[in-house]
């Protein structure tokens, strides 16, 4: 095995090793833009919504969440830039596009059971973020991770990622959030390539393996193959209501439990951003990777009780903050 690690290194370019320890800044790279519903747009993209609940969780306390993106010179993008204000985002990193619309992304929602599929429009603006303003950003911010996806990959703003990723020298949170038709191989390959902590949910897991021809098997026998071949640190697997669980370097196979309060599913927009915030501040925060893994389980549930990817009122994170100790301090 150690061989084939070899081999994909040469062919990805070498990704530093980084140890554990607390990240006081994450950068989040991608997609900023609006999740239209039938009924109203709320702001979304899934860095923005890592960062919105960093920040709404953890306050100063916690790690600096800083969005590269890019935004039209248009009404939306004002809304958008309003709505980073408003959650206490910095907007050093959000550029302006004078040619490219805002983002802006179609909900379909399934009156039943609250899923969805989206409708995603191609040549936005956060398509074309700029390869050396971002690098500015990421030098004057020196952020000790990078939280990226394979959306943001679709077009010309997949170079802008690839000098972030190799200059900084930081750490990769990959959130693979697989969106038909905006798939590439060789994305997908590069993006696990500089991971060193993935996150995915199984029906991505079993359509990884079949796309990199790692053949067939049970969910764990999949993840174990997936780590192994690109050398990946920890590997967040979710199961929806039925729970999460991790493969991690250090500490093997770590699973949550079922059990959940009881939550009237409105949507489940923005569940899986919910879980990789979490399990972000986790990190950042040092807690016990069983312990980030239950609370990134409660929190998404929490979620899915709400129209869309985050809350309207910043009272939501009230309750998460006392349970967690995160008015009063920085630990477990």
């Amino acid at each position: 095995m150690t061989n084939a690690r070899a081999s994909i290194r040469d062919f990805l370019g070498e990704r530093p090793e980084r140890g554990p320890g607390a990240c006081s800044t994450i950068l989040l790279f991608g997609e900023l833009l609006a999740d239209c519903f039938p009924d109203r747009e709320i702001p979304g993209g899934a860095p923005f919504n890592v960062a919105h609940h960093l920040r709404g969780l953890a306050g100063e306390r916690g790690p600096t969440p800083i969005l590269v993106t890019r935004i039209g010179k248009d009404e939306r993008g004002e809304r958008l830039l309003e709505a980073c204000r408003a959650a206490g985002l910095a907007i050093d990193g959000i550029q302006r596009d004078f040619l490219h619309a805002s983002g802006r992304v179609d909900v379909i929602v399934d009156p039943a059971d609250g899923r969805h599929h989206f409708e995603i429009p191609p040549d936005q603006a956060w398509d074309h973020i700029h390869a050396d303003v971002a690098r500015m950003v990421a030098l004057a911010r020196r952020p000790g991770l990078i939280y990226f996806g394979t959306l943001a990959q679709r077009a010309a703003s997949r170079q802008a990622l690839r000098y972030l990723l190799v200059d900084s020298q930081a750490a990769g949170f990959l959130d693979v959030n697989l969106r038909p038709p905006w798939l590439r191989k060789d994305v997908l390959r590069w993006s696990l390539g500089r991971a060193e902590t993935v996150k995915l949910n199984e029906e991505e897991l079993s359509r990884i393996a079949e796309l990199l021809g790692l053949g067939a098997g049970t969910p764990d026998q999949l993840g174990e193959r997936l780590t192994h071949t690109f050398d990946i640190r920890r590997l967040l697997v979710t199961r929806g209501e039925h729970g999460a669980w991790l493969l991690d370097t250090d500490h093997g196979r770590l699973e949550t439990g079922t059990g959940a309060d009881a939550i009237e599913v409105v949507d489940s927009v923005g569940a899986g951003d919910a879980f990789a915030a979490v399990f972000l501040l986790g990190l950042s925060l040092d807690w016990p990777a069983e312990l980030a893994l239950e609370r990134a389980h409660h929190f998404a549930g929490a979620i899915c009780g709400l129209r869309g990817a985050v809350p309207a009122d910043a009272a939501f994170y009230a309750p998460f903050r006392s349970a967690w100790r995160l008015t009063e301090e920085t630990g477990t």
